[in-house]
């Protein structure tokens, strides 16, 4: 029962200033579950935001459950997502309830332009630390630059690439290949 209340309040913790979500949570969970408690990799992280990323639902919500999994089973992952989701439901459902507009506030959108503004530093650091972690031979940069250049020029091509799409053929590609090759 401990396991799952340790779960459960680490993840509203993380859930209460995830502004921006998806890869911008990535150096919070780095620092959270990697620096301080040990409990992931590096690797680990950038695996279920990969998974994450091409499974239906939220991003953030989940890497939550897979971490809650891996930490104590179903009831970890069932804990994990909830204290992630507890804040902001509470932080809507008070917006919703008493500010009519809310976005249409001055003060909230200078607060929102600069939430932005930090919000794609927290997402470039994830790109740097996803790259050092990623792209660790000549074939593992060939296949980034062949999806990115897919992404790039995506609205070009004639049909539309999903991107679990991407990922499912990057595994097979990684599958293939062997994993890591020559530097």
């Amino acid at each position: 029962m401990h396991d799952l209340i340790v779960l459960y309040t680490t993840f509203m913790k993380i859930g209460a200033v995830n502004f921006g979500g998806g890869y911008s949570m990535l150096p919070l969970l780095e620092r959270e579950l990697v620096d301080e408690r040990g409990w992931l990799t590096t690797e680990e992280i950038m695996d279920y935001f990969a998974i994450g990323q091409c499974t239906p639902g939220i991003i953030s919500i989940n890497v939550a459950t897979f971490v809650g999994n891996k930490r104590a089973g179903i009831p970890g992952g069932i804990a994990a997502s909830l204290g992630f989701l507890t804040l902001p439901i509470f932080i809507i459902l008070a917006i919703a309830a008493f500010l009519t507009n809310f976005a249409d506030y001055p003060i909230v959108q200078h607060a929102f332009a600069g939430i932005r503004v930090c919000v794609c530093m927290l997402i470039f650091q994830a790109v740097q630390k996803l790259w050092g972690k990623a792209i660790v031979d000549k074939r593992t940069l060939l296949l980034y630059l062949v999806i990115f250049l897919l992404t790039v020029f995506s609205k070009q091509l004639p049909i539309t690439i999903p991107t679990a799409a991407f990922v499912i053929a990057a595994g097979i590609f990684g599958l293939l290949s062997g994993g890591k090759g020559d530097k």
